[in-house]
C-alpha cells in the first residue's frame, strides 16, 4: 500500500470509511450502494481540493517517499531493450547511479539516472541513492560513448546530494561533478533532463545540464535541503517547512522562476500511487521534447544549452542604496 502523510488523513479516514460500508454491504442483505456513491463523489472532490493545494513542505515530503517510483521503475514502462552498463574503467561500479543504452519508441537512446533503494538492504546497496565519485564518472563514460554513437541522453535526477563522506572526497567527488557540468555543456547531441524525485545540490547537477530540464509536478530541485537550509539561517533544522516555502524549490515556483523548461503532472497524490500511468505522463511530454531537439544540428544543440543556462537568474537593481540617501 502506497505510504499516506499527514495532509492526506481525512483522505484515509474516508476510503476507509467507504472500504467498511462496501464490505457490510457484501455481509448482509442491506442495500448501501447510495450511502457509498455519496461518499465516493465527496472522496473525489476532498482530494482535487487537499492535492490541488499542496503546500511546498507537502511537496517535499511526497519527493521523499520511500515508494515513490524510481528511474528502473520508468525505465520499465518507457523503455524496451535496456541494457544497463557497469564500472567507470577507473575504480568501480556504483548502484547509486544506472545507465545504459535503451530503445526509445525504436529510437537508440541512453538513459542514466539516480537509484534509491526500496528497502533499507536495497538502500544499503544503493548508498540511498548518493553517488560516489565512480558514479558520476560512469555517467560521464556513458554519455561520451552516446555522444560518440549520436544517441539523444536522458537523465533521470532523484538523489538527495552526492555522498560527503571521506572516502569520496578522497577519489575526487567535487573534481567528477565539475567535470560532469563541464562535458555536459560541450555534448552534441540531445540530453534531457527529468527530476523524478528529490533533487539535491551538486550531486542533482551534475546530471542536470541539459537541453532541457522537466521536473514532475511533486519533485524538487535544490542547492540545499530544506533541514539544511534552515539548520544555517536559523539555526534550527526544526525549521525546515519555513525554509522549503522561502527557497522557492518546488516545479511550480522552478517554472514561474524559468529554471526548469516544462512541469509533469502527477497522477492524483502523487507519482507511487500509479506508476504506469505516470509513465505515460512522461513519456507524453518526452516524446514531444526530442522530436524538437532532434531537429537541431550539433551546434545548436551546443549553443542553446548555452544560452539557457546563461539566461537563469534575474537581477533588480533598486535607485536607492544602503547608506545613501
Amino acid at each position: 500500500m502506497a505510504a499516506r502523510l499527514e495532509f492526506e488523513k481525512p483522505v484515509i479516514e474516508l476510503q476507509t470509511k467507504i472500504a467498511e460500508l462496501k464490505k457490510f454491504t457484501q455481509d448482509s442483505e442491506m442495500d448501501l450502494s447510495a450511502e457509498i456513491a455519496r461518499l465516493e463523489d465527496r472522496l473525489s472532490k476532498l482530494q482535487d481540493e487537499i492535492y490541488k493545494n499542496l503546500k511546498p513542505w507537502d511537496r517535499v515530503q511526497i519527493a521523499r517517499l520511500p515508494d515513490r517510483p524510481t528511474t528502473l521503475d520508468y525505465i520499465q514502462y518507457l523503455f524496451t531493450d535496456f541494457f544497463e552498463c557497469h564500472g567507470d574503467r577507473t575504480y568501480g561500479d556504483d548502484a547509486a547511479i544506472v545507465g545504459g543504452v535503451a530503445k526509445y519508441h525504436g529510437m537508440p537512446v541512453t538513459v542514466i539516472g539516480h537509484q534509491r533503494g526500496k528497502d533499507t538492504k536495497e538502500n544499503l546497496v544503493r548508498n540511498f541513492g548518493m553517488p560516489h565519485p565512480e558514479g558520476y564518472r560512469k555517467a560521464l563514460r556513458l554519455m561520451k560513448q552516446a555522444d560518440k554513437f549520436n544517441r539523444p541522453i536522458i537523465c533521470f535526477i532523484d538523489t538527495k546530494g552526492a555522498y560527503p563522506g571521506k572516502a569520496a572526497e578522497e577519489r575526487g567527488q567535487s573534481e567528477a561533478i565539475a567535470k560532469n557540468l563541464f562535458e555536459m555543456a560541450g555534448l552534441t547531441v540531445p540530453v534531457v533532463c527529468i527530476v523524478i524525485g528529490e533533487g539535491g545540490s551538486g550531486g542533482a547537477l551534475a546530471l542536470g545540464v541539459g537541453n532541457r530540464m522537466l521536473m514532475l509536478e511533486n519533485s524538487t530541485y535544490s542547492v540545499i535541503s530544506p533541514e539544511g537550509a534552515a539548520s544555517i539561517l536559523w539555526k534550527d533544522s526544526s525549521l525546515a517547512k519555513k525554509a522549503a516555502e522561502t527557497m522557492k524549490i518546488t516545479a511550480p515556483d522552478l517554472l514561474e522562476l524559468g529554471i526548469i523548461d516544462d512541469m509533469i503532472k502527477e497522477v492524483k497524490g502523487g507519482a507511487h500511487h500509479d506508476i504506469k500511468q505516470q509513465a505515460g505522463y512522461i513519456d507524453g511530454i518526452l516524446k514531444e521534447t526530442l522530436k524538437s531537439l532532434l531537429q537541431m544540428n550539433a551546434e545548436e544543440l551546443i549553443s542553446q544549452r548555452y544560452e539557457k543556462y546563461k539566461a537563469i537568474g534575474k537581477v533588480s537593481v533598486e535607485d536607492q542604496y544602503i547608506g545613501v540617501n
